[in-house]
């Protein structure tokens, strides 16, 4: 139970920048988080040494990201208030292409997002990716190729909307 443990410890940074990344929001990623680390808890019978802590921990924390949205989408939006504070300077140049990535990133689909973060942020294997995506190494691979290129598109196009798209919050 110790290694068990260990290995899930170990594991909660890599956990926790995927989600946000994901979700966009540190509070929503952090309960992602903490529901993937009970569920992990909870169904310590059904880890495989062989498939490694990593791969599961995503996968458990892919379905319940993927189990969420579906419930989300059929709620309507809640906006939260953000008061009515103005920036007291203009953000420099980094900020604004680090938004306009966000932004890009936010306008992707999940499934070329999702992918694109599993290997690009989390430095996963296809094969890594494949099995916490639950698709074959194939649709991995074109799914990465298509999300680069809208991405790409997304990022170099001056006519697309610079108003980031609004998340439901839990």
């Amino acid at each position: 139970m110790a290694d068990f443990k260990q290995e899930m410890t170990r594991a909660i940074p890599q956990l926790r920048r995927y989600a946000r990344a994901l979700v966009n929001q540190v509070d929503v990623a952090d309960d992602l988080v903490q529901d993937c680390l009970e569920r992990a808890l909870a169904k310590k019978h059904q880890w495989d040494e062989r498939r490694g802590m990593r791969p599961w921990l995503f996968a458990i924390l892919h379905s319940i990201y993927s189990n969420q949205t579906r419930r989300y989408k059929r709620t309507p939006a809640m906006v939260p208030y953000s008061g009515m504070e103005a920036a007291s300077s203009a953000p420099d140049n980094i900020d604004l292409m680090l938004t306009d990535l966000q932004r890009a990133l936010d306008m992707l689909p999940d499934d070329y997002r999702q992918v694109l973060l599993l290997v690009g942020l989390e430095q996963m294997s296809y094969k890594e990716t494949s099995v916490v995506l639950n698709v074959p190494i194939g649709t991995v691979m074109s799914r990465l190729t298509r999300a680069r290129k809208k991405l790409r598109l997304l990022m170099t196009d001056p006519t697309l909307p610079t108003v980031p798209q609004i998340r439901r919050v839990k």
